[in-house]
């Protein structure tokens, strides 16, 4: 039996055939469009139907080339962007374009990353309700909310009242099924609903808030949400069959078999999270034991890629100010999620190199060498070490080539600890230089940003509670980055997993989600396909998911491969470079906020 995994990144698509044994045995991946407008840089669009036609040649490929038969492929999951895509009653598209810019009617959905919606954010900020308490106290302009209250400020009245609104993970498994159930993970995270029976929650939707902000025409029924579970709507734990699975329509598209289970999608960095947590650890001597589901509580999951999300699992609710949560049954029922994050790391990593003026000829070196540029660039690390008579004791060493250099990394803003979108860049210590030995060192002097930021965000976490023992990396290349995982271990004092197959973790962990979808069809139907849906009422679900809990536990850690542990070093003279860097970095933070009010009083007198 095979599963199927698809991802939808910021910039491409990708999907995975598991096997049973936890072998990847294909991989596609398509890239899709984004639409930029030179005239307004905070607006970032998609299209629905590109991301489906790509997930359908991805899907189609992978079958193809591990020559399998559709009807050995038993379950497929979803995992996707934190986007809003946006369709009328039908189904079909409506574009959120601005009236003023081009008008593409494929463009329906608003990406995470736009900030259209900073106006938006500060009004519901300013409200104090109690939906913010599960935000880390204050709503980001990138969650769902936001986003569709811009839109209904923006749009004629009537064209809102036609739309129904979905977080992208739940619009796949919309167009896969046809079922109109979401995920508790996109509600949660980015919607505004507090499970019912949570903080005296009665139906999920919080009536009062939508009203204070100007969305109370989305009530009293929340159908363009979804619904009100149990009412008008259903939401579902990660992974518990949607609907009757694969929809004919669907299913052909796929090229797979109709009524294949569908799993209940997460977020990307969920789905991160799931293929990693559960990973044993390996060393020279031996691999350790399987992990349980109460380890999870000690493991902070780093999924990086465009951004870096920081998830972390807890038996009851953490409140970390800053940091995204506590999120109740965002993956296994009854149990709670925070999230902290990090704004466009993997932009921030591309800008560095590709705005400077040495790295055209680094690239066109790395391409005839049929190396990484990365490889080169540790090459030039390594002579600079040399050259100025510095030890190379581990690849975190290549700081202190950097150690009158010192940078603050939120280009975008700041997600965590701070939630704050006002912030910026700085950079200090620069020079006319403009060789590869520059660039060199503002690439370590990036990565090393990036980990003094999350030793912040860690001791956010665990200031309020969290154990956090060790850091397990997942995602893409910053995954697979020795020197930013030693760099992390190191300014952060806690051990390091690289996993075994980074770029997989992803979409290994949306398939396990169509692996337990099945597992539940087949306990609960008799047989691998059902015709009717599998749970066919709220108060199923409810009682249902429980009881795979454990299920989907042991799944993820049957599919994820074991990773090798990196340990914090103990050279005092590193441990105190790294102790003066974050100080620096955290006075840089200060400094920054008190120009910008000097600068805003001015601009006000």
């Amino acid at each position: 039996m095979y599963y199927i995994g698809v991802d939808v990144g910021t910039g491409s698509v990708r999907a995975a055939l598991v096997g049973t044994s936890a072998q990847v045995l294909a991989q596609a991946t398509v890239p899709i469009k984004t639409w930029r407008f030179a005239s307004d840089s905070r607006l970032y669009e998609q299209s629905g139907q590109q991301i489906w036609d790509a997930i359908a040649h991805c899907v189609r490929t992978v079958v193809q080339e591990a020559n399998v038969a559709a009807s050995d492929v038993h379950g497929i999951g979803f995992d996707a962007t934190c986007s809003l895509v946006v369709v009328r009653k039908d189904g079909s598209p409506v574009c959120v374009t601005p009236s003023h810019l081009p008008q593409d009617d494929q463009c329906n959905i608003i990406l995470w990353a736009d900030h259209r919606a900073e106006a938006e954010a500060q009004l519901i900020n300013q409200t104090g309700h109690k939906v913010l308490n599960y935000v880390g106290g204050t709503m980001s302009l990138e969650m769902e909310t936001p986003k569709i209250l811009w839109l209904k400020k923006h749009w004629p009245a009537a064209l809102f009242d036609q739309c129904e609104f979905f977080d992208l993970p739940d619009y796949l498994t919309f167009r896969a099924t046809q079922s109109r159930a979401r995920s508790f993970c996109s509600l949660v995270c980015k919607c505004g609903f507090i499970p019912p029976g949570t903080d005296g929650s009665t139906i999920g939707w919080q009536s009062d808030f939508l009203d204070q902000i100007g969305l109370g025409s989305l009530g009293p029924s929340y159908d363009a949400l979804g619904g009100i579970p149990g009412q008008t709507g259903m939401v579902l734990t990660a992974g518990m069959p949607v609907g009757a699975g694969l929809a004919e329509a669907a299913a052909h598209d796929l090229g797979l078999m109709p009524h294949t289970p569908v799993g209940s999608g997460v977020i990307d960095a969920y789905a991160g999270w799931v293929g990693t947590v559960a990973a044993s650890s390996r060393s020279e001597a031996a691999t350790s034991p399987t992990p349980r589901l109460a380890d999870a509580a000690t493991r902070l999951i780093a999924i990086a890629g465009t951004s870096t999300c920081y998830c972390i699992q807890s038996d009851k609710g953490i409140a970390v100010p800053g940091v995204w949560g506590p999120y109740k049954n965002a993956i296994f029922p009854g149990m709670w999620m925070n999230e902290g994050g990090q704004s466009s790391t993997g932009q921030l990593i591309d800008m560095i190199l590709e705005t400077h003026p040495a790295y055209a000829a680094l690239q066109a070196e790395a391409q005839e060498r049929h190396v990484s540029p990365f490889s080169l660039l540790e090459e030039t690390l390594a002579t600079l070490m040399t050259e100025q008579g510095l030890p190379c004791a581990s690849p975190s060493s290549y700081a202190f080539l950097v150690r009158h250099m010192h940078m603050y990394p939120d280009f975008y803003g700041n997600r965590s600890p701070l939630a704050d979108a006002s912030l910026r860049g700085m950079m200090s210590g620069l020079t006319l230089d403009r060789s590869r030995a520059d660039l060199a060192r503002k690439y370590v002097l990036t990565l090393e940003a990036i980990a003094l930021q999350t030793r912040q965000i860690i001791e956010a976490m665990n200031q309020r509670g969290h154990r956090i023992e060790a850091i397990y990396l997942s995602g893409g290349g910053q995954a697979r980055n020795l020197i930013y995982a030693q760099l992390i271990a190191d300014v952060c004092g806690v051990r390091v997993q690289m996993p075994r197959h980074a770029s997989a973790s992803v979409v290994v962990g949306a398939a396990i989600l169509g692996r337990l979808a099945a597992a539940v069809t087949r306990d609960r139907a008799g047989e691998t396909r059902a015709n009717d849906a599998v749970l066919p009422s709220q108060a199923e679900a409810e009682a249902c998911a429980p009881l795979y809990a454990h299920t989907l536990w042991d799944l993820m850690a049957q599919t994820t491969n074991s990773g090798d542990m990196i340990f914090p070093t103990e050279d005092r003279q590193t441990l105190a470079l790294f102790q003066a860097k974050y100080r620096i970095f955290l006075e840089s933070i200060d400094l920054q906020r008190r120009w910008a009010k000097d600068m805003d009083h001015i601009h006000a007198n």
